[in-house]
């Protein structure tokens, strides 16, 4: 009995010294590190609440991340989202937050950050959830649109560093109202659905938050988001004098008890025109699929609307990438239970692989929030980061950093990469970008805490392998460029990517399309597929630099 005891210690001791070697293997193997620089860059960002108490869906839900370059520099700068003090629904006491606000960070190239919102004239007084940013009118700068509990606000950019709220020309501060309470909307997907030429908006509404609302049985605990009736996504055509005009119902688009947590628009089924996947918190969720035009839904039938078992969950935003480099761009779903990776099969149809991925297992009981795939390594395929943290109660939880090995199947390497993944926090808004331009993805998450800082973790040692960075302008503004499909084929390898920034629960990622080429150096063909249908393909391209491609114009350096 002795020696199998014995043994079956040496075969344990073996096994670990095995797993250890593995883990410390894969390490030295990308040598990557992400270091929390936050104080250092002088992000002084707190998220408020608007309360003193962690106690509705409003304050559970946080608010997201933006990364645009405000002030045309070539330097990504960072828009942070807050909470604030509401009337009727914070405790009496949270008025001293009443005067909270979003926070524009520009970005002084030299790894620090100054806080420029006053100046820019984008403070506001509501509860900001999300901000598209886009040059609506084709001026060659950044405007923004930010969407609230309450009214929605969209800025033009003046182009000297200020803006000035335009909301009531375009007509896009939504309804005050949607199925008998205060509109909540959580984000906006930009495209041209219409193929004329202009962006049209599609913005994503949340539920219908009754304050007054309690559970009998749990009247101390915050109602279940079931409870609640939803509000209907709307989606809204750019006139040719600039205004914009709701068209959610004559596109079959109207689903007034949904409850959209996030918008991804992509052509997931490859056919030449730009579809759009609705994300929804204890419901089915949509893909509405375009055909010629026509919008369609049809989750169940391409075999997104659900987790692995059958279960509509609180899914939170959808993310695009190719994960096995077959070619076909698969979906990340994350959500409070173990999240949904959706494998494509072709001919629009995907499967579940929640568990075979490995991705199940490492989300489960986590509740993931904002999340992406990025390449964090630069060796050409795509991993995924993942803020988390409860949602009903305030149970930290620790983020996720999983690893893909290339053949889509992830491993948690969080703990190898940086001291944060080894800490417990309650993350919501999650953002990729290259703030220092130095060729490797960064991060910044917002988190809703008693900490309630953000983080800013620089990725240090990506870029020892090679990249090229890519800037989409379509010939008509950006029109053609959202949702265009980029091929790159580098020493045989071939990658698909979508130029699509909004991929992230309430937040926007760097918009440059970010490639990871390895040791390889140089991009043997490029091929870029617009929105508007034209094709366009591009040889012999060095790499390490960022690159701008003007549709019909060619490449022009960053």
């Amino acid at each position: 009995m002795r020696g199998k005891t014995t043994l079956r210690n040496t075969r344990l001791v073996f096994s670990l010294f095995l797993l250890f070697i593995t883990i410390v293997s894969s390490a030295q193997k990308n040598g990557v590190k992400f270091t929390d620089i936050t104080e250092k860059a002088g992000i002084t960002f707190k998220y408020t609440i608007g309360d003193f108490s962690y106690k509705n869906i409003i304050e559970s839900s946080g608010s997201g991340i933006t990364i645009f370059d405000y002030n045309n520099d070539k330097l990504m700068d960072l828009f942070l989202m807050n909470g604030t003090y509401l009337e009727g629904i914070s405790d009496p006491d949270g008025k001293v937050f009443r005067n909270s606000r979003n926070s524009l960070y520009k970005n002084n190239g030299d790894g620090t950050f100054t806080d420029m919102t006053e100046m820019a004239g984008l403070i506001n007084k509501n509860w900001s959830m999300a901000a598209g940013a886009i040059d609506i009118d084709n001026d060659g700068d950044q405007d923004l649109y930010l969407l609230n509990y309450g009214p929605n606000v969209f800025y033009r950019n003046n182009g000297n560093g200020t803006f000035t709220d335009i909301t009531a020309k375009l007509g896009l501060a939504g309804p005050e109202r949607l199925n008998g309470f205060v509109k909540w909307s959580i984000g906006v997907a930009f495209l041209d659905y219409n193929l004329d030429g202009r962006l049209d908006a599609m913005v994503g509404n949340f539920l219908a938050y009754d304050p007054a609302y309690y559970t009998p049985a749990t009247p101390d605990f915050m109602p279940h988001p079931s409870e609640y009736k939803g509000q209907e996504s709307m989606l809204y055509e750019q006139q040719p004098d600039g205004k914009f005009t709701d068209v959610t119902r004559k596109n079959n688009l109207s689903y007034p008890d949904s409850k959209c947590m996030g918008l991804t628009v992509y052509d997931y089924d490859d056919d030449g025109d730009l579809d759009i996947f609705q994300a929804n918190d204890h419901q089915l969720n949509f893909m509405f699929r375009n055909d010629n035009g026509v919008y369609k839904e049809v989750g169940v039938e391409a075999g997104v609307a659900a987790n692995s078992k059958g279960i509509g969950t609180g899914s939170m935003h959808g993310s695009p990438g190719d994960i096995n480099g077959d070619g076909m761009v698969d979906l990340l779903v994350t959500d409070l239970a173990y999240g949904a990776l959706y494998l494509n099969k072709g001919n629009g149809l995907f499967v579940d692989v929640s568990e075979s991925s490995g991705i199940a297992g490492a989300m489960a009981g986590k509740g993931s929030w904002g999340a992406v795939f990025f390449d964090f390594d630069n060796d050409g395929d795509q991993d995924i980061v993942a803020a988390d943290g409860t949602a009903e109660e305030l149970i930290l939880q620790y983020p996720l950093l999983l690893e893909n090995d290339g053949k889509g199947h992830f491993r948690n390497a969080g703990a190898e990469q940086g001291r944060y993944f080894s800490t417990k926090r309650s993350g919501r808004g999650l953002a990729v970008w290259d703030f220092d331009n130095d060729g490797d993805l960064d991060i910044i998450i917002s988190h809703v805490d008693e900490e309630a800082t953000a983080a800013l973790l620089r990725n240090d040692g990506g870029n020892a392998n090679n990249w090229l960075g890519l800037t989409l302008k379509g010939s008509n503004g950006p029109a053609a460029s959202i949702g265009a499909k980029v091929v790159v084929i580098a020493g045989g390898k071939r990658q698909v990517l979508v130029n699509q920034w909004a991929t992230s629960y309430l937040s926007n990622n760097d918009p440059r399309v970010h490639v990871g080429l390895g040791k390889l150096k140089e991009v043997d063909t490029l091929e870029i597929t617009w929105s508007d249908g034209k094709k366009e393909t591009y040889k012999n391209i060095a790499c390490n630099r960022y690159i701008t491609i003007m549709e019909g114009k060619g490449i022009m350096e960053h």
